[in-house]
């Protein structure tokens, strides 16, 4: 090998081989004369920019000036573009020459490859604080896990993790509105537990209203029997936060009778799972409660 020979080998271990240890680095053989690749490189360009925060690197590699490497990678034609990680060719990314084309191709590979870009380390950095969050809320105290939720809004104001779980927080505080605005900043079609889980507290925080007499109401939901006064002691029940009571006395009510106000006391029910978190152990114990009811 040539001194020439090793200078490029040594500047592609540097500027190719070594980003691909943790980057997916797409490589374009190249060369002045080419109008080809002069059509190619905007598309290249392009693409590698957006996708930078994927993990996606692009280097570009003159067939005149690097005839050894070239060689090495048996490039007989070109623009060639190949898809390099942790120093092994993992795609020939040559047939792709519109924006589309090239965006699929790479979406594919990414989903093979462990590539951490920007986005999966922000996100792996936010998880445990997210995670923190939703804990300090699930004890029992919003106005610190509003503090918290608030704190990572600064550092991920569009996250819809930390956007819900604001959300949720808001609305335990009893600030509906404001959560109502929280939510509004999230796309139509954003999905999630945790933001279902906002959407739906929101639902009962409007529906579920509180009642000065919680105990007077009981007791004439007890004399009477009326499913009226039982939906609305359920009301009264979830506004104070009882949520076991809640439970219970609607689905005595679905016991007694499933199909009264068109299923309203299993639906008032299914929301408040919706709300507390589908996941969560509660729920899962009410839900056994339910099918023995429907289907026992």
């Amino acid at each position: 090998m040539s001194p020439a020979e090793k200078e490029a080998v040594d500047a592609f271990r540097r500027d190719v081989v070594e980003p691909s240890m943790t980057s997916l680095v797409m490589i374009d053989f190249w060369a002045e004369w080419c109008g080809p690749c002069k059509a190619l490189t905007p598309v290249l360009e392009k693409v590698a920019a957006d996708y930078a925060t994927k993990g996606v690197k692009l280097a570009k590699v003159d067939v005149d000036a690097n005839q050894f490497i070239a060689a090495q990678f048996q490039v007989r034609s070109i623009p060639t573009v190949y898809a390099m990680f942790q120093g092994q060719l993992v795609a020939d990314l040559s047939t792709a020459r519109t924006e589309t084309q090239l965006r699929t191709m790479l979406d594919q590979i990414l989903r093979q490859l462990p590539v951490a870009g920007e986005e999966a380390s922000a996100e792996a950095e936010l998880e445990p604080l997210i995670a923190m969050g939703e804990q300090v809320l699930h004890d029992g105290d919003p106005a610190r896990a509003l503090s918290v939720f608030e704190q990572l809004a600064e550092m991920a104001p569009e996250h819809a993790a930390v956007i819900a779980g604001r959300a949720r927080a808001l609305i335990a505080l009893g600030r509906i509105e404001e959560a109502e605005a929280a939510l509004a900043t999230l796309p139509d079609d954003a999905k999630g537990p945790e933001i279902a889980s906002a959407r739906a507290a929101i639902a009962l925080a409007k529906e579920a209203q509180p009642v000065e007499d919680l105990s007077g109401l009981a007791a004439e939901a007890a004399a009477t029997g009326a499913m009226e006064a039982r939906y609305e002691l359920a009301g009264g029940q979830m506004a104070a936060g009882d949520r076991d009571a809640a439970a219970a006395t609607l689905l005595a009510m679905i016991a007694e009778d499933r199909a009264w106000n068109e299923g309203a006391a299993r639906q008032r029910l299914l929301t408040l799972f919706e709300a507390v978190g589908l996941e969560d152990p509660w729920v899962s114990a009410q839900r056994r409660k339910l099918s023995a009811i429907l289907f026992g």
